[in-house]
């Protein structure tokens, strides 16, 4: 295989993709591995190789002296043609095997529109789509990440599911594998319900049947055996300072979206904004200690010689120890000139300090989310931002010479007026003002304020998981309306593309009745829909109409709160009474203060037994 590989890779593009060999790869010697892992990213090999938890699960598995975890990428489109031409199966990147041979196929899922790329993965790899159809000779697929909290829509094509955060489940999952082996008791059948059975935070979804109202609505899901759990508890690593870390990481040979060192600051988020899936699945909030983490980046440093930190977590700014911690970063990252940068910055906690440690705002240009454009829709989402707060942050950057700034909202929110999304233009406006307003500008400078806005789309384990998303026309009125209202040249409108919103919309929301949809899609060459020029809004609807599925049905109706959800089946440790709680505050305009300030409850302290909740962590 390898001899063929060789003169394809002479005729596509970037063949740095698929050359593997990387420093820092893992190879291992066959004979005395006992279980072998593939471990796939649904996307081009650039994206996939700057994904930080797939980096970390890879020396998980490798730590095992019996187990073997190679990597695997979706093949850009030139090379699956070369690979359909010469019959070439989809390959593990370490050993150019073939990923059909392996024990384990995992998936790291985390955008629904990937579905139709895992598919396509296993028909380039020679596998049946479906897992009932998958006999012994093949590897037990399955599936993690943010989108496996409602792994429904996608249910039928894999074998199992980890819930929550892999680090120890990934590797009990394949010691239970290798010890029924050793035992010489495996089936994958039996290999399934005990998984199920023992290994807290695994999902089966053969294991449990699911029955319909006549409405549409699901009536129960039913566990086929009596001893496995009714409902799945997402598993977590309590303490984040005994996480393992991966000292070492495959350095890529070719251009990637992330070449830098992503440094995971901690685990979940105060905030309580009713939009974000993150903000709830991730929670309890989890810190590293700043002294582990500089030692760390220092590790890494020494081990890849890159220039540039990032500094990853949901909200950055949240973190206890972030002063100390860049502080120590700054002692020996200037010397070496290394910059370091902080994603998800917000409004309230800008301040010039902040601004004059990190690369990012170096740059011309700061990047904030106010999210809406009026006070009364931040207050409904529960933003706990305020205009001032956006006012004081841009004049800090403006006095610090800068002179452009991004901002992010929604649209299609829950009780969005027209006026919420007039306030949109009319907040980037008060920007400029701002600017102009401003003594210590840089008047060599015009502003320039970008604003992007992107469509709402209900997420499950969400406040908002009950909303309906606004009809695609409605979508496309509230983009143009926005555009009429912007009357500045110094000010630039961008928005997402609605269409593809409604399909996330769908996916999102989707339960199994999506199957016969996906693996139509995929039978018809599907692939690649999280990049636009791939994606075809009408074939999914062809595909929609001629599975019976009705688009709507998902993700334009308002969900009753007591209807069964697609993803009840999981337990993401925040109860569904907080969820409702929240929903329905959303509707008065309640606000809820962070965890630091005041507990609202959640449910997530329950996770981990004695672990302390939220507001009680270490400073």
């Amino acid at each position: 295989m390898n001899k063929q590989l060789n003169e394809i890779l002479k005729q596509v593009s970037k063949p740095g993709r698929y050359s593997g060999g990387e420093y820092g790869q893992v190879i291992k010697d066959k004979a005395n591995i006992k279980a072998r892992f593939a471990f796939a990213f649904p996307d081009t090999y650039e994206i996939g190789m700057s994904n930080l938890g797939s980096r970390i699960l890879y020396n998980c598995l490798n730590n095992e002296e019996d187990i073997w975890c190679e990597r695997v990428y979706a093949p850009w489109t030139d090379m699956q043609d070369k690979m359909r031409e010469h019959n070439l199966p989809l390959w593990a990147h370490e050993s150019k095997d073939p990923i059909s041979e392996f024990d384990f196929l995992g998936f790291t899922l985390q955008y629904e529109m990937c579905y139709t790329t895992v598919l396509n993965m296993l028909a380039l790899a020679g596998m049946p789509l479906r897992s009932r159809d998958r006999g012994e000779e093949f590897p037990l697929v399955i599936g993690g990440g943010p989108c496996a909290y409602n792994p429904e829509p996608i249910a039928d094509f894999f074998d199992l599911f980890n819930i929550g955060e892999g680090e120890h489940m990934l590797v009990e999952i394949v010691r239970l594998y290798i010890q029924m082996h050793d035992e010489g008791r495996y089936t994958k059948a039996d290999f399934l319900h005990e998984a199920a059975r023992t290994i807290p935070g695994v999902y089966v979804p053969s294991l449990y049947d699911v029955t319909y109202n006549d409405d549409g609505t699901i009536k129960a899901y039913t566990p086929v055996y009596d001893d496995i759990p009714k409902q799945v508890t997402k598993r977590i690593i309590e303490d984040m300072d005994t996480a393992l870390f991966p000292e070492k990481v495959v350095m890529p040979y070719t251009e990637v979206v992330h070449d830098r060192i992503m440094l995971e600051v901690f685990r979940g988020c105060i905030r309580g904004c009713r939009f974000c899936q993150a903000g709830i699945i991730y929670r309890p909030v989890r810190e590293k200690t700043p002294e582990l983490l500089n030692e760390q980046a220092k590790c890494l440093y020494e081990n890849t010689g890159y220039e540039e930190i990032s500094l990853s977590s949901l909200s950055i700014s949240d973190y206890t120890g972030l002063p100390e911690l860049t502080d120590k970063l700054l002692d020996w990252t200037v010397d070496n000139m290394v910059s370091f940068s902080l994603p998800s910055l917000r409004v309230d906690s800008f301040n010039k300090e902040l601004m004059d440690k990190v690369a990012t705002v170096r740059s011309s240009s700061l990047t904030f989310a106010p999210e809406a454009g009026t006070q009364r829709l931040r207050d409904v989402i529960n933003k706990n931002v305020f205009e001032d707060d956006l006012l004081r942050a841009v004049n800090v950057a403006f006095d610090g010479g800068k002179h452009q700034v991004k901002l992010y909202f929604m649209q299609g929110l829950p009780t969005e007026t027209d006026d919420d999304l007039r306030g949109i233009p009319d907040l980037a406006k008060k920007v400029i003002e701002a600017y102009y307003q401003n003594p210590n500008r840089n008047r060599a400078k015009h502003p320039q304020v970008t604003f992007s806005v992107s469509c709402f789309i209900p997420k499950p384990f969400t406040p908002f998981q009950w909303e309906p998303q606004d009809s695609l026309e409605e979508l496309y009125r509230k983009q143009e309306f926005i555009g009429e209202c912007v009357t500045d040249r110094k000010i630039r409108y961008q928005h997402h593309d609605a269409k593809t919103c409604r399909i996330e919309a769908v996916l999102a929301r989707g339960d199994r009745r999506l199957s016969d949809a996906l693996e139509l899609a995929c039978r018809e060459g599907f692939k690649f829909d999280a990049w636009s020029e791939f994606f075809d809004y009408d074939k999914w609807i062809s595909v929609f109409e001629r599975t019976g599925v009705d688009p709507a049905f998902y993700a334009n109706r308002r969900w009753s709160y007591d209807e069964i959800l697609p993803w009840d089946i999981i337990d993401c440790g925040v109860t569904k009474e907080f969820l409702i709680r929240e929903s329905k505050k959303a509707h008065e305009g309640d606000t809820t203060p962070n965890c630091r300030e005041k507990c609202s409850g959640c449910g997530a302290n329950k996770l981990g037994g004695e672990r302390t909740c939220c507001p009680k962590i270490k400073k």
